[in-house]
């Protein structure tokens, strides 16, 4: 028998240390009202998406047997793929089975050795191991500071291609990158823009497909998840014939991946109709979020300015983070604690992201609740 002793006392002293720094993490399924996943527009559960998708399986069956490259590729895919490459305004679109996989396949695979990625500084994980796989040289600049990268793209003297990568909507802090200088900054320098909207399509724009829809920013490529606004999973790529091309040829997590189930094609082809005619989703997504942002800074919590359906509450501590949403599952609110390495060490925080199904009492009720459990864990502290 492989003796193991070593690898587990090894897995066991990092186990140890996490449980020592409060960020042991927990599987828990939902509980309680929903302010905590990314089901912003409340498709998930939407009827037109769960006929659609059950219809399809009964047509179709459950799985797609292999990948695209193989048995895997159907009819109803490639249509989607179309229908999301005029959503997005693109020329093509490639749809990828999770947003992890497509944010590694176009970083690994556009992105070579002897060129430069700049990179803001709380990009999502994915988006970070895409640029380690592509063996190009990573420069880091601060987070939203146009200044900084036009300084760090004029100081460059490598003969590579340039890129920027970014995303458009934050996932921890709720923010917007500034798209529409980022282009003017990208154009100047002879850099490729690279922008994840994972957590802006569906809800941002006249159409709903993103912020590079509001700025007319102008993006080698997006990612745009379908796991999140959309209400189902996977990620579509959007751009240029030649990139998406170079993706199906290229791209490791395309080409040895597993089609995705034909029925969630059809569940995303409802998804896109429900965007299109339910606008008044996004709009009621928008005004719950100001609403409770505003709530919350009328009860004297420092959230930050913005727009976003995101709202950071920044408690600092892990353990008070997690004693505070603890607090609130105990009220019957589903909110969850972010800890490193999520977000930056000492900055552990609820992560309150808004939905379009909330209402204002029920947001009037949750403030409250917020508010009780930060003084309930204040007085703790102090005692």
């Amino acid at each position: 028998m492989v003796s193991t002793r070593i690898l587990e006392r090894r897995l066991r002293e990092r186990l140890s240390e996490l449980e020592a720094a409060g960020l042991t993490r927990w599987m828990r399924p939902p509980s309680g009202i929903d302010l905590s996943s990314n089901d912003y527009l409340g498709l998930s559960r939407h009827p037109l998406l769960r006929e659609q998708m059950a219809d399809a399986v009964a047509r179709e069956g459950c799985g797609s047997t292999g990948s695209r490259l193989l048995r895997g590729e159907r009819d109803s895919l490639s249509e989607l793929e179309s229908r999301f490459a005029e959503f997005k305004e693109t020329e093509r679109s490639i749809y990828f089975s999770s947003g992890y996989l497509a944010n590694l396949a176009v970083l690994s695979t556009l992105a070579e050795e002897g060129d430069v990625i700049f990179s803001d500084e709380r990009n999502h994980a994915s988006l970070i191991d895409g640029m380690r796989l592509s063996r190009a040289r990573r420069v880091i600049f601060p987070h939203n500071d146009v200044t900084a990268l036009a300084h760090l793209l004029r100081e460059e003297d490598s003969h590579g291609q340039k890129f920027v990568v970014t995303e458009s909507l934050f996932s921890m802090d709720g923010d917007m990158a500034p798209l529409g200088e980022y282009d003017a900054i990208c154009r100047a320098h002879g850099a490729a823009l690279i922008v994840d909207e994972a957590h802006a399509v569906g809800i941002y724009g006249p159409r709903g497909s993103g912020l590079l829809e509001v700025t007319r920013a102008e993006a080698l490529v997006s990612i745009d998840t379908g796991g999140k606004a959309l209400g189902v999973c996977g990620a579509f790529v959007s751009g240029p014939g030649w990139v998406i091309d170079s993706l199906i040829q290229r791209a490791r997590p395309f080409i040895f991946s597993t089609a995705a189930p034909p029925a969630v094609t059809a569940a995303l082809q409802a998804s896109l109709t429900v965007i299109e005619t339910e606008p008044w989703r996004r709009d009621q997504l928008l005004a719950r979020s100001a609403y409770l942002r505003r709530r919350l800074m009328e009860a004297g919590m420092a959230v930050p300015e913005g727009v976003s359906q995101i709202i950071p509450v920044v408690l600092g501590e892990n353990d008070r983070a997690v004693g505070v949403a603890d607090a609130l599952q105990r009220q019957g609110f589903d909110a969850r604690a972010i800890r490193p390495p999520s977000v930056p060490r000492g900055t552990a925080r609820l992560r309150l992201s808004v939905n379009a199904e909330l209402s204002e009492a029920t947001l009037d009720r949750f403030a409250a609740a917020l508010a009780g459990a930060l003084e309930e864990a204040c007085s703790a502290a102090s005692s």
